[in-house]
């Protein structure tokens, strides 16, 4: 069993990581405790990690010096002999021991517990800068807003343009989530965050870009892409995604060629891991025929985190869109809508076999579409891969 200083020392080195942007679950694993202890100490917090304590000024007594006063305290040293052992003096010790510890036993010795001690101290140091949410009216109206879904931000807007000359009713978001997530701290009500959109009781950080888990390895990002592949003038460049089942654990891979609108669906009947997604799509590009393989677009999703073989296999292009930039895909986001019809949200499309994939996608690719003229994609890609097969310099009547 660890000793409260190794579990304090735990705690501490967690939030550290926490604020460096690790997940709790890898925070965790580094500094050796299970997720439930991760957890416990988040939801101590709201999820918000603590401020790092000022270091105290060498006046004061430390930690270190406060578990050292117990031991020699416990051994029964005098408050001169310790203030010798610390380099304090002995009336330091000696009010320590008075103002940090308890009544003396039935041997004339009070016990010292360092860790009370030291919490005591801090706070006692402790000058808490008062809550906006003090304000009654301006709590009141903020919780009114809340309890009516408004959003943080709608509310701090609102605040803004209804008291333009009063600075006691202005209030920014992060105040407003602060206050609901810290615990103890302001006027509102601890279940308010009920009212929020996701209704979480623990907030989660956010991470900068470069620390976000998953970031996919030597990523080409859409700016990079040929300039031919905007106007759709040039067939087969190609933008694809995942249609998620119940829960994220089942999917459906989907590619659309841009000029066409033709769809191909790619079985994953396992799962949706850079793997499967990986064999899947090479089988499905490698049946095109290669004047149709010229590029593919995706989001920055991990299941395309070997992107590079797929492109050694295959010989196509791979880039990738900015993120939380679904119309930078906007052919295949569409699609993705219409297979809902075939495919319901909440649904396990584990239970769908290929040749299920293929009717719908005959079905989607044999609808007309008015932005090809009232011709459906099969029409289209017909068309185009009639043209690919003429020889060179051929032309018709």
């Amino acid at each position: 069993m660890h000793s409260k200083t190794e579990r304090i020392a735990k705690e501490a080195q967690f939030w550290v990581l926490m604020a460096q942007g690790s997940t709790s679950i890898a925070a965790c694993n580094a500094v050796g405790v299970d997720r439930r202890t991760g957890r416990r100490w988040r939801q101590a917090t709201g999820g918000l990690i603590p401020r790092k304590k000022p270091e105290l000024s060498g006046r004061y007594l430390s930690l270190d010096e406060r578990l050292r006063i117990a031991d020699l305290h416990l051994a029964g040293g005098s408050a001169r002999s310790i203030g010798l052992q610390l380099n304090r003096s002995a009336s330091t010790i000696s009010r320590e021991l008075r103002r940090n510890g308890t009544e003396r036993g039935r041997r004339g010795c009070g016990t010292y517990a360092p860790h009370a001690a030291q919490k005591k101290a801090e706070l006692r140091g402790c000058r808490p800068k008062g809550s906006k949410f003090d304000d009654v009216e301006l709590a009141d109206l903020v919780q009114a807003k809340l309890c009516v879904k408004w959003s943080p931000r709608q509310i701090s807007d609102h605040l803004t343009a209804m008291f333009p000359d009063r600075a006691e009713m202005r209030v920014c978001p992060e105040t407003i989530y602060q206050a609901l997530y810290a615990r103890g701290r302001g006027y509102l009500s601890s279940d308010l965050h009920q009212h929020l959109r996701t209704g979480r009781g623990v907030r989660r950080p956010r991470r900068s870009a470069g620390n976000r888990p998953g970031k996919i390895p030597d990523m080409v990002l859409i700016r990079e892409r040929p300039v031919e592949v905007d106007d759709r003038a040039v067939p087969g460049h190609w933008e694809g995604d995942l249609v998620l089942g119940s829960n994220c654990r089942s999917a459906i891979a989907t590619l659309v060629e841009r000029q066409s609108r033709y769809t191909v669906l790619v079985h994953l009947p396992h799962d949706h891991g850079a793997i499967a997604v990986r064999e899947g799509l090479v089988k499905a590009i490698n049946a095109l025929p290669e004047r149709l393989r010229k590029s593919l677009t995706w989001d920055q999703g991990t299941e395309l985190a070997q992107h590079r073989r797929i492109t050694l296999a295959t010989k196509m292009g791979i880039y990738f869109c900015d993120p939380h930039s679904p119309w930078q895909r906007g052919t295949n986001e569409n699609t993705n809508g219409l297979l809902r019809q075939y495919f319901p949200k909440g649904t396990d499309l584990s239970v769908h076999s290929p040749k299920r994939l293929l009717e719908v996608a005959t079905e989607l690719n044999d609808r007309p579409r008015r932005i090809l003229g009232g011709r459906t994609p099969a029409q289209a890609m017909e068309q185009l891969l009639s043209e690919a097969e003429k020889p060179s310099g051929a032309t018709t009547d």
